[in-house]
């Protein structure tokens, strides 16, 4: 049942006369009446009676005109969301994320963002986990990009996907082989780790704590930056997830390696946007590109 037919029964039902429905369409009744009849035989059911007074709707007729009606309905709608989106030249979008999306996928997101719609201007900050689900349920932020192990109660998850920590270290690290280590296994290695300026000790932070603390910690830093180059030179191991190092696990110059018996494995990334507001049409066509981008990635 294409367009013709939902607007044509559509018109006959309002105007109650196949000959008034094809005046109002400004075509001839026989192609009115002719399209309605091909529909009644490819369904095997009367959607008119037909009598010299005019016309009325059988029930399946009113059944089929509920669903013409919220169909064309339907396209309405989605025509004027599509002019929208053609028409939206201007905007702004504030975006909050944890470190190591801003070196793994996020330029991927930004670069699609920005050929597609390039008069919409974007602000990116960098922020501890529990700073970015805080940015976004004070609505400092319009969407984050981070951990959703705990979250605020202001925030909604739009979508997340598993990312568990692991050890990072380099091709020829005594331990490259292995798809797993124990913590006994890591034992001898040194660590570098991330450290939180702020001197907060977040639910993260004591999860790494939990594992980290047999461990030998030889350097802190607050940037993943630092802590690739020490973890690429062979001098030390890294807990973090795959998020930032994708570049260098896909490129065979790091490897990755989960660690058994530990909480660090149930981590997972996700979309954050406020539970107290819905997803207008900037905000919808970003976590779009975000979604789909996200997709193609595995981080486990």
């Amino acid at each position: 049942m294409h367009t013709v037919f939902l607007k044509y029964l559509d018109e006959v039902a309002r105007q109650g006369s196949i000959r008034k429905a094809a005046s109002v369409l400004n075509v001839t009744s026989t192609s009115v009446n002719r399209k309605i009849i091909q529909v009644e035989e490819q369904l095997g059911v009367r959607i008119l009676d037909r009598s010299p007074e005019g016309v009325e709707l059988t029930t399946s007729g009113r059944i089929i005109l509920e669903h013409c009606r919220k169909t064309l309905y339907d396209f309405e709608q989605t025509q004027a969301l599509l002019g929208d989106i053609r028409g939206l030249k201007t905007g702004h979008l504030s975006i909050q994320v944890i470190d190591s999306v801003a070196f793994g996928f996020l330029p991927k997101v930004l670069e699609q963002f920005g050929n597609a719609h390039p008069g919409i201007s974007l602000s990116v900050t960098v922020a501890q986990p529990d700073e970015v689900t805080q940015a976004v349920a004070s609505a400092e932020a319009d969407i984050g990009i981070s951990f959703t192990k705990m979250v605020h109660p202001n925030v909604r998850v739009v979508t997340e996907k598993p990312a568990p920590l692991g050890v990072l270290m380099a091709v020829d690290h005594p331990l490259a082989e292995r798809a797993s280590v124990s913590i006994d296994d890591l034992s001898a290695y040194p660590l570098v780790r991330t450290l939180d300026a702020r001197g907060r000790n977040s639910l993260i932070d004591q999860d790494i704590a939990s594992v980290a603390s047999p461990l030998r910690t030889q350097l802190y830093s607050n940037t993943l930056a630092i802590a690739r180059q020490a973890i690429l030179s062979s001098q030390m191991i890294g807990i973090y997830t795959k998020i930032g190092f994708q570049g260098e696990i896909e490129q065979g110059r790091l490897k990755f390696a989960s660690i058994r018996d530990t909480p660090l494995g149930d981590y997972r990334i996700g979309l954050l946007v406020s539970a107290l507001s819905n997803i207008d049409l900037l905000k919808g066509l970003f976590l779009g590109v975000v979604e789909r981008v996200l997709r193609q990635l595995d981080f486990t």
